[in-house]
């Protein structure tokens, strides 16, 4: 009964013609993430349809995926994906759960009554969002007033941290972990998600770990870490705020897939020593109350 909590589902109109799409839509850091290609020519991601997910969580054993929006540029863009993934959670109300994506440059009331109209359809927490590349900062009191709101509601908040010692590539945006720990300190009553395990924010900052409402997610380590980071995390006894998510469709071990898959992902995981409590059981506790 695997949940992955970190999972990427685009509309058919995107799939069709992803590069033309980003250009039309004016998303150009989406563009510049997900349209690329390695130096041999393969894409760095598919654009699956709903039907190819499904099928890619029952070869995984995958009971349930959390549907995670995109840090968009476009206020627009943000409504657009959110009222697909509402469509989606209604009619596969027992595989599928999702995030809502906002972003605050469109003004107060438009923020907030995406939220209302997002948590109406089903959506249950807000993310993936990234206010560096989306063009606002930790302190923007739109954003604030989000974070208030998600907390009142108890929606959990999943952020893209970027690993300050990570190498360079097409899209990358740094953002400081200083700023993530201060606003876990400043919101207590929200449930941070840090994607990509948080940067290693909890190595390099021990005093993290004290903040209980700070967790992590595991999403794309085989293209950042060795298998060593699960080690790191368990053996810190942070088990119990560690998500498993794969970030699929993004493929992970382009060495040697052809194709984005969830099953070996999860094979790494329980080598390294994930349990039930990593591969589903903190999910249910933070998603599923």
């Amino acid at each position: 009964m695997i949940i992955d909590s970190h999972v990427h589902l685009y509309p058919p109109e995107l799939n069709r013609e992803p590069v033309a799409w980003a250009a039309t839509h004016g998303e150009n850091h989406w563009a510049a993430l997900c349209t690329r290609r390695r130096a041999d020519g393969r894409a760095v991601q598919s654009f699956p349809s709903l039907d190819e997910l499904l099928h890619e969580m029952d070869r995984a054993g995958v009971a349930r995926a959390v549907l995670l929006g995109w840090y968009w540029e476009k206020p627009e863009t943000c409504a657009w994906q959110n009222r697909f993934f509402g469509q989606l959670v209604r009619a596969h109300p027992d595989r599928l759960m999702a995030f809502a994506t906002i972003n605050p440059n469109a003004g107060h009331w438009p923020t907030l009554a995406e939220m209302h109209r997002a948590r109406d359809e089903g959506l249950i927490g807000l993310g993936e969002l990234s206010p560096h590349a989306q063009g606002y900062a930790m302190d923007d009191a739109v954003f604030r007033e989000a974070l208030t709101l998600a907390g009142d509601w108890k929606m959990p908040v999943t952020l893209h941290v970027t690993d300050p010692e990570s190498g360079e590539y097409p899209g990358r945006i740094a953002t400081p972990l200083a700023e993530f720990v201060g606003l876990a300190r400043a919101f207590p009553r929200v449930n941070f998600i840090l994607a990509h395990w948080g940067g290693m924010l909890p190595m390099r900052d021990t005093s993290v770990r004290e903040l209980t409402n700070v967790y992590f997610d595991t999403a794309a380590s085989p293209l950042m870490y060795g298998a060593e980071a699960w080690s790191q995390f368990l053996g810190a006894g942070l088990a119990e705020r560690v998500l498993f998510g794969s970030d699929f469709p993004l493929n992970l071990y382009p060495q040697s897939e052809a194709q984005p898959t969830m099953l070996r992902f999860i094979d790494e995981a329980r080598a390294g020593g994930a349990g039930d409590a990593v591969l589903r059981g903190n999910a249910v506790r933070l998603l599923m109350p």
